[in-house]
């Protein structure tokens, strides 16, 4: 898989955490419950990605919200499962109507 501007895992643990405004233990946390898989270097430095950043503010959204994280799980699995499908109707040329629904 080619590397984005948005995949490229540039930002260290504490410049994410920084960023979200959250603790590094709490991204230690999304990472052991699955939620958040972030890029290791050679030396095994995290390393988390603009999409990762993305994916972690919206963990901790819902989590402000009152959902606990393995409901979470759950909401970013069927999201992302949602994103994949969404990804092969438009390769296969059958994406959204005329309609944009």
């Amino acid at each position: 898989m080619e590397s984005t501007s948005r995949t490229r895992p540039v930002y260290t643990m504490g410049i994410a955490a920084e960023l979200l405004d959250l603790p590094p233990a709490t991204l230690r946390l999304y990472e052991r419950k699955g939620l958040v898989d972030p890029a290791r270097t050679d030396g095994g430095t995290r390393r988390y990605s603009a999409e990762d950043i993305d994916r972690m503010r919206r963990i901790s959204d819902l989590q402000n919200g009152g959902v606990n994280l393995a409901g979470i799980g759950m909401v970013i699995g069927l999201e992302d499962e949602n994103a994949e499908l969404r990804a092969t109707l438009d390769l296969r040329g059958l994406g959204r109507g005329p309609s944009g629904s």
